[in-house]
């Protein structure tokens, strides 16, 4: 089992990264959030403060769509981490109890919209962000996490492959007290991208 386990590791990362397709390429945006949720399991198990994190996937129909998926899938590891983080900020001073009557949990819901776009929404149910950071948050060097955290990077960098590589959109909703969810928007073909 160990070994079955460390094969499926291997090759989740060897998808995540996508070394064989550094080019434009049609690829299931499902198996790229998959191989990511599959890196970080390790985030979301249960830890002696906390139950489980709970992913709820609800994937519609989506065809393969062009896009530079090692890149794409840097972004997903981005906004599912700072999902992860988060809800680890939001469980400070709170009992294992309380949490698991209150689960921490983490909803993907993925769409292909009437514009031939698909539409990926990471949401997570911690404390929100508060609304000053709300217009800094995909600026450079710009982080809500205490010192030594985080670089500030992150959401800039995923703004940058969504808008300039793909000429997609990514965009943040929040409401303090209640979660958090990013959207990325991108068109499914590249024909899409160049008439746009």
């Amino acid at each position: 089992m160990g070994t079955s386990r460390i094969r499926y590791i291997v090759v989740s990362l060897r998808s995540f990264s996508r070394l064989d397709h550094s080019e434009f390429k049609a690829v299931d945006i499902h198996e790229g959030i998959d191989n990511t949720l599959m890196i970080l399991e390790h985030r979301l198990q249960a830890k002696p403060e906390r139950p489980t994190i709970e992913v709820v996937r609800q994937y519609g129909e989506l065809p393969l769509v062009e896009c530079y998926a090692g890149q794409l899938n840097q972004v997903f590891m981005n906004l599912l981490s700072n999902a992860i983080d988060a809800l680890e900020e939001s469980n400070e001073g709170r009992s294992f109890q309380d949490i698991a009557d209150q689960p921490n949990r983490i909803s993907i819901k993925t769409t292909k919209t009437k514009k031939q776009w698909v539409q990926i929404a990471i949401t997570d149910n911690g404390t929100g962000i508060p609304e000053k950071a709300r217009s800094r948050l995909f600026d450079p060097f710009f982080t809500t996490k205490p010192v030594g955290k985080g670089t500030g990077l992150g959401l800039s960098i995923s703004y940058q492959v969504v808008k300039e590589k793909h000429g997609g959109k990514l965009w943040c909703d929040s409401t303090r007290g209640k979660g958090t969810k990013f959207v990325i928007e991108i068109p499914i073909e590249r024909t899409q991208l160049i008439n746009t």
